[in-house]
């Protein structure tokens, strides 16, 4: 009764005129010219349709956040002259300059693979301090080692992951908590274009879906892989040992430790069958809970199409929810976390169900975007089929979307579209797919980075939501891994209790900044923050300015700390 009572307050405390905020298309400002190509050729290849992700981070260490991101190429892969390697489309790597524009250093970093890219990830995976890349491919994924010099050196043979299947969503986590990252690969389906299946509908072919390419051929879904981390640049293939050993159609990884017990669990979002949630045990194994937890299927007991997926505490009672997009004529699904007993299924009751369901959906996270300390929900739309107007009402390029969380004066909590309001329904409509997700131009708020699919990309900065206060904490482990994967930090001020892990992966194909930003609403201070770290160790800090970025290092406190104003 007595935290009923807190939420109860806070939510009539938090009820008050939501800060402005505009999300400004500031691409070519950025000097941002990515374009992605997805290599169509009219033949309906079934891998022309997924598009690609992107990663915020900070591969130098400098203090502001780079971009990375992932292209495809043609199909099939060029050879001749004329389309030699350096006229073929290339990942992109993007320095930030620190004065809101980048720099494509792609060249001298050593990073522009030409395969047909799906996914990224990154994180310090032998703790120097330099964040390293993966890159999931149709065919063989690629690990690059940051050399700490502005360069990276592909190492992926002698690291040991260059699975060559159908790789799609990748996220880093420290599964088994020894302070080395592991690396955990999601995978789609056997696929061949020499026997590509398609639909024809009113006599046009269409892409056809992956269950029908299943269905009467060769193409199978294939497992996913854990890969654990051996400390020596190299890494094991865990998969079978750890129980990872259910197969479907994988699009998007989310990491969080749902259950609050100290290990970081894995939930899957799978295309057209039952999701996955994968409990650590805490002894190196996994098992597969989405049946116990109710995470497998909606609220009506049917699977989804899931795209992509996220944890996050959306209604601050301390355990991390989950939020699932789907194709369109499915909702967005959000799952409330029950105190880690299971999930209910809240989608059309919190107010994004009904609004989701015209939407082809892909990325999707929950972002504070207003800094008002409950955390928002977005939603990156773009459609299939590229044709799809020529048989239905909808659209192939589509308007994303983005949901305002209010608490309500009996503790509910309650999303409205206010993606008008912001300013992304007047924005051009685009076939989004991979989103990213940081405060690039380090002013307190959220922006947001869109990879569109054979289109050019998108950069939205958030103008207005640094209105409200805000921290973000860059955590650095000694004993735990440098990146800081699976840090639990509790904060409070005044009213708000807030909870957020550091996390690779989750949206779609995508992994933000690694940095955790807390919105404050009004809050100018922090009564306190505690930080619990993956080796055990658990360290509090009292009397916090806002509007500042701390870099706290384990076991040595607030190391650095840049106030912006």
């Amino acid at each position: 009764m007595k935290y009923f009572c807190c939420i109860v307050l806070f939510c009539i405390l938090s009820i008050s005129a939501p800060a402005e905020v505009r999300f400004v298309d500031a691409t070519a400002e950025a000097g941002i010219t990515f374009q992605h190509v997805d290599g169509r050729t009219g033949e309906k290849y079934l891998i022309e349709t997924l598009g690609s992700g992107a990663l915020f981070f900070d591969f130098n260490a400098d203090g502001h956040l780079d971009l990375y991101i992932v292209n495809a190429t043609h199909i099939p892969l060029p050879v001749s002259k004329e389309h030699s390697p350096a006229h073929l489309p290339q990942n992109t790597l993007y320095r930030n300059n620190g004065d809101g524009t980048f720099t494509d250093i792609t060249q001298q970093a050593g990073v522009g693979d030409t395969g047909y890219g799906v996914g990224c990830a990154a994180a310090d995976i032998n703790n120097d301090g330099y964040p390293e890349i993966y890159v999931t491919n149709y065919g063989s994924n690629r690990l690059y080692h940051n050399n700490g010099d502005g360069t990276f050196t592909d190492v992926t043979q002698q690291a040991g992951v260059g699975d060559g299947r159908w790789g799609t969503s990748c996220a880093f986590l420290d599964y088994d908590l020894d302070g080395d990252v592991d690396l955990y690969v999601v995978n789609y389906m056997k696929f061949s274009v020499a026997e590509n299946q398609w639909w024809e509908t009113r006599g046009i072919r269409t892409y056809c879906s992956p269950t029908d390419q299943i269905a009467g051929s060769h193409f199978v879904s294939e497992p996913d892989i854990l890969y654990r981390n051996n400390g020596d640049g190299t890494f094991t293939d865990v998969t079978a040992a750890a129980g990872i050993s259910h197969r479907a159609l994988g699009l998007a990884v989310a990491v969080g430790d749902y259950d609050n017990d100290g290990y970081s669990d894995l939930h899957i979002a799978n295309d057209m069958e039952a999701d996955f949630l994968y409990r650590n045990n805490g002894d190196g194994t996994f098992t597969e809970t989405a049946d116990l937890t109710g995470t497998g299927y909606d609220g009506n007991g049917f699977p989804g199409s899931g795209m992509g997926s996220a944890f996050g505490d959306y209604d601050n009672d301390g355990y991390l929810d989950l939020v699932v997009s789907n194709a369109s004529s499915l909702p967005v699904v959000l799952y409330r976390n029950e105190n880690a007993l299971f999930f209910i299924d809240v989608s059309f009751t919190s107010g994004i169900g009904a609004v989701t369901l015209p939407y082809f959906k892909w990325a999707v996270e929950f972002v504070d975007y207003n800094n008002d300390g409950l955390l928002d929900i977005f939603v990156a739309n773009g459609h299939l089929q590229e044709n799809i107007a020529l048989f239905s009402d909808s659209t192939y390029p589509q308007s994303d979307l983005i949901f305002r969380n209010t608490c309500r004066q009996d503790g509910t909590y309650h999303f409205t579209d206010v993606s008008t309001e912001v300013g992304l329904a007047q924005l051009p409509k685009q076939v989004s797919r991979g989103a990213a997700f940081g405060d690039y131009d380090n002013d307190g708020d959220i922006d947001i980075f869109l990879n569109n699919s054979n289109q050019p990309a998108t950069l939205l900065r958030n103008e207005g939501g640094n209105g409200n206060h805000w921290l973000t904490i860059q955590p650095i482990g000694t004993e735990s891994n440098v990146s800081g994967l699976g840090t639990r930090i509790v904060l409070k001020a005044g009213d708000m209790s807030l909870l957020k892990e550091v996390r690779s992966g989750a949206s779609y194909l995508s992994q933000s900044d690694l940095r955790v930003h807390f919105g404050l609403g009004k809050n100018s201070e922090i009564d306190t923050l505690e930080i619990h770290w993956q080796s055990g160790r658990r360290e509090q800090f009292s009397n916090l300015k806002s509007n500042q970025i701390l870099h706290i290092k384990e076991g040595h406190g607030i190391v650095d700390s840049q106030s912006t104003r």
